[in-house]
């Protein structure tokens, strides 16, 4: 791609990305088919976010081709390492993680990529977890006074993280991971949801590129991206993602707010003007500095960037050269 466009690789001849418009990518789909009806994609969106089947076809199916090969590659590799250690049959699921700022459209790619896995020929057990249930619940965020950095690293439980990261890598049966309601906004006590040794994992949220700080002692720190075998980052320029949240708040206002037992009811009676306040104010107070401070440095360490514009269209990919 021209570097003149690019926001993703100014410097092409450094870069560690390949950088591609959207027809260039769109024309790495080959003969995937396109296994999904227009009333499924249409399930699949996000409130706010947009998924047309032009998007479908041109973005994900390109990205589920990738990700076929890369998958076929990696457990071929596990197989060969488990016959070097003589450790037998064991089944390695194979990890992706999506990463990006609040209301970039994580959940849809995550949803998108799910269902088109799934439909792979072989047919592939597919399970999709995202990390808002490893956040600390409210009362104890309220005790630690991180209330208002939730979202931030510092609000989950990283251990806990590792530790089921680790289960799947393993190969355990009937992992146990903790649910999240976004109505309620918490944690829900003794809910969770069991994954069965999946071929694939998808592991959805803000900070899963999140890198360990460095011990000075040497030890080893195990973390999220560790885990990893393959991730993107969903990119978008800073004023769009703050129109897309607050959009997507004065949405809620009308719909889920007004629930009695929604964790922001007391936003559903109050005035338009207001309403907008807070949505700017909440931007600004919480997910815009944990955008700058802990989510878009952790961009360059993805292996596939997705690049949105306005209307929630991805119009550039970067895949990290081989």
């Amino acid at each position: 791609m021209d570097a003149r466009v690019s926001k993703l690789a100014p410097d092409v001849d450094l870069s560690p990305f390949r950088v591609f418009d959207r027809q260039e990518w769109a024309s790495l789909r080959a003969d995937t088919p396109l296994t999904l009806s227009l009333e499924e994609i249409k399930g699949l969106q996000s409130m706010n976010d947009r998924l047309s089947l032009e998007e479908v076809v041109e973005i994900y199916l390109p990205l589920s081709r990738l990700l076929a090969l890369y998958t076929a590659a990696a457990q071929g590799l596990y197989k060969a390492t488990q016959r070097f250690l003589n450790a037998g049959d064991g089944k390695v699921p194979y990890v992706i993680g999506v990463a990006g700022s609040v209301a970039v459209g994580k959940s849809t790619t995550a949803r998108v990529l799910e269902k088109l896995l799934t439909r792979w020929p072989n047919t592939p057990k597919v399970s999709l977890i995202t990390t808002d249930g490893f956040l600390y619940p409210n009362a104890e965020l309220r005790s630690l006074g991180l209330m208002e950095r939730k979202g931030f690293p510092e609000s989950y439980d990283s251990m806990a993280i590792v530790k089921f990261l680790a289960q799947i890598k393993a190969g355990e049966r009937h992992v146990p991971a903790p649910l999240y309601s976004h109505l309620v906004y918490d944690v829900l006590p003794g809910e969770q949801q069991l994954v069965d040794r999946p071929d694939i994992l998808i592991f959805e949220g803000l900070n899963v590129l999140q890198p360990p700080r460095l011990p000075r002692d040497g030890k080893p720190v195990p973390y999220v991206s560790d885990f990893l075998d393959f991730s993107i980052y969903i990119d978008a320029d800073e004023e769009l993602l703050r129109k897309w949240y607050v959009d997507r708040f004065m949405a809620l206002r009308e719909t889920a707010f007004r629930k009695p037992e929604s964790f922001f009811h007391r936003y559903a009676s109050i005035g338009e003007a207001e309403a907008l306040a807070t949505a700017h104010s909440l931007w600004d107070r919480i997910n815009l500095p944990n955008l700058r401070e802990n989510i878009f440095p952790t961009r360059p360490r993805a292996d596939l960037i997705l690049r949105k514009g306005l209307s929630h269209t991805i119009e550039e990919v970067a895949l990290r050269k081989l």
